[in-house]
């Protein structure tokens, strides 16, 4: 299991960042490192500031899910505060930082709109952002982001199918503060170039499976069903339906990804 000084120890000697991941604090159970992170924003954390979990008793996903987090996993929660016209730019950085960040160990991974990293088909990484306001002004953001590091997905009956970990996908154990290092180097280059969106959004898409793929997506109201032709500047999918029509999802689950259309 991650323990603080295991993992406060190793970024404090090796990490090289200047502000992402710098104050860092471990926990190592607790309900949530959203909840934990948003205590700190609204305490006036900087930016970059981190909560790392041992392990989550109720971690959560994207739209509503609950995201499974036992031991072995690294469960962290960043406090950010970039301006209000780049928030749309946040999935794409968090998860090309997870896509880096595991390629830096050696794992080949893509992604699958808006921010679900993926081995070989199966679920590594879930991100989940929240923004905090005040007098409709952005105030803070937290970017969480669920890494299975090391164990056995066929332990957890409910995501076997679904889900990998790293240390599934490469036969060995993984370190943990190695992968929070790697994801902290790797948010830090990329949201230092926030101000450059076409930078960004060509990262993201080109690391983006989705694309060019008969795909059905649950926006939470319905079920759309077409080809993923491409991700427009404000992050959206851009689905073509089978009658020929263009839909733009703003958000959504994508799922049942098929071979690339002929």
């Amino acid at each position: 299991m991650a323990t603080k000084s295991n993992i406060t120890s190793y970024l404090e000697q090796n990490l090289k960042t200047r502000y992402m991941g710098r104050d860092v604090h471990f926990l190592p159970v607790i309900t949530s490192t959203m909840d934990e992170a948003r205590k700190l924003a609204e305490q006036g954390a900087p930016n970059g500031a981190a909560i790392i979990a041992g392990e989550q008793e109720t971690g959560r996903g994207r739209m509503g899910r609950s995201w499974l987090s036992p031991e072995g996993s690294l469960a962290t929660s960043i406090v950010l505060r970039p301006p209000a016209n780049a928030l749309h730019l946040l999935p794409a950085i968090a998860s090309v930082a997870v896509y880096n960040a595991v390629g830096r160990i050696g794992v080949k991974a893509s992604i699958k709109w808006p921010n679900d990293v993926l081995i070989s088909g199966k679920k590594v990484c879930g991100i989940l952002i929240e923004n905090g306001f005040n007098a409709g002004n952005l105030v803070y953001s937290i970017t969480g982001i669920g890494i299975n590091v090391n164990f056995e997905t066929t332990r957890f009956p409910e995501i076997a199918d679904i889900a990998t970990s790293l240390s599934v996908e490469l036969g060995k154990e993984v370190s943990i503060p190695e992968v929070a290092l790697n994801l902290y180097s790797e948010m830090e280059k990329l949201y230092d170039r926030i101000g450059e969106p076409d930078f960004i959004m060509s990262e993201w898409t080109s690391h983006m499976e989705t694309i060019g793929r008969r795909v059905n997506v649950n926006t939470g109201s319905g079920t759309l069903e077409g080809i993923a032709e491409s991700v427009n500047p404000r992050g959206n999918l851009v689905l073509r339906l089978d009658d020929g029509s263009v839909c733009e999802v703003v958000a959504g689950d994508v799922s049942n990804v098929r071979k690339k259309s002929k």
